[in-house]
Formats: structure tokens, C-alpha cells, sequence
């Protein structure tokens, strides 16, 4: 049950929130033109300052405090809005690879070839190219270097290679 304290800190925020949440939304409105970003980027703002209301230097400078954020937000959004135009724009420039739809008899032939090397290099194999995860993480969950993975890589490859192609030794 909240005591009087902590009612007391609720209608604060209720106060500060009627008095500088429509100020802050038309902040970030004049700032992005777009009013759902600008309600979203006035409230996250109200909230994280919210949090550190008791660490204010000055809490009567909420607003200014609190349309600092505001800008921030908005500054971060067109960043990473920026980043992801960015790489959109290499993958659009990339051609497509024609990649061959997978022959379900070929899928067979893969897991048989996979059970037959090493499962230290199986392993390397299905972390970092079926699983896709980076080097350094398939290091830890192998208990070894980022160096060995490669060369767990190399070698499998180069074992599973053969096998596939049909030019295994026997």
C-alpha cells in the first residue's frame, strides 16, 4: 500500500506531466513534423526523466530538462533512422546471388557428411554457419580461441568438401 510519501511523489509527477507533456510534444513535432513520433519521443523522454527526478541538480528546470531530452531522443532516432537507410542503401546496391532452391536428397547427403567428422569441427560448422553466430561466441561455447574456430571451420570444410562432391576415398 503506498503511503503518503509516495502519493505525494505521484501527483508530482501528474503536476509536471500536466504542466510540460503538451510542450514537449510540440517540441518534437516541430522537430520530426510527424505527431506519433512526437507523442512517443515526449513521453519516453517524460519517463526517463521521471526516473531521475530526485537526481535533478535542479528540479525546478524540469522543462528544460526535460526538452533536453526531447532533442536527444529526436537526435537518436534520425541516427539510427540514418544507420538503417545506410545499409539499406549497400543491400539495395549488393547484386542478388542466384541461389538454387535446396535439393531435399542433397540435405541427406549433408547430414551423413557432417556426422562423419569431428565433433569439435561439426560443432564450429553448425554455430557459426546454420546457427550464424559470430566467431567470438562460438569460441566461448566451444571453450577455445576465435583462431581455433577458424580453423575448426577451414578443416571441416575442407573434410566435408570431398564428401559432398562425391569424390570421398572409400
Amino acid at each position: 500500500m503506498p503511503g503518503p510519501r509516495d502519493r505525494g511523489r505521484v501527483r508530482g509527477l501528474e503536476e509536471l506531466y500536466r504542466s510540460h507533456a503538451q510542450d514537449a510534444v510540440r517540441l518534437a513535432y516541430l522537430i520530426t513534423g510527424d505527431h506519433g513520433l512526437a507523442e512517443d519521443l515526449a513521453h519516453d523522454a517524460f519517463v526517463r526523466l521521471a526516473g531521475r527526478l530526485a537526481h535533478l541538480r535542479d528540479p525546478d528546470a524540469f522543462g528544460a530538462y526535460l526538452n533536453r531530452t526531447v532533442v536527444n531522443l529526436a537526435r537518436s532516432h534520425y541516427r539510427r533512422q540514418k544507420a538503417h537507410r545506410t545499409i539499406l542503401g549497400r543491400v539495395a546496391a549488393e547484386p542478388e546471388a542466384m541461389v538454387a532452391p535446396p535439393d531435399p536428397t542433397q540435405r541427406e547427403e549433408l547430414w551423413t557428411a557432417l556426422q562423419a567428422i569431428d565433433w569439435r569441427k561439426r560443432a564450429a560448422i553448425v554455430l557459426r554457419l546454420y546457427e550464424d553466430l559470430p566467431e567470438r561466441r562460438v569460441a566461448e561455447l566451444l571453450g577455445c580461441r576465435p583462431g581455433t574456430v577458424r580453423s575448426l571451420l577451414s578443416r571441416g570444410l575442407a573434410e566435408l568438401r570431398p564428401m559432398i562432391r562425391g569424390e570421398e576415398d572409400e
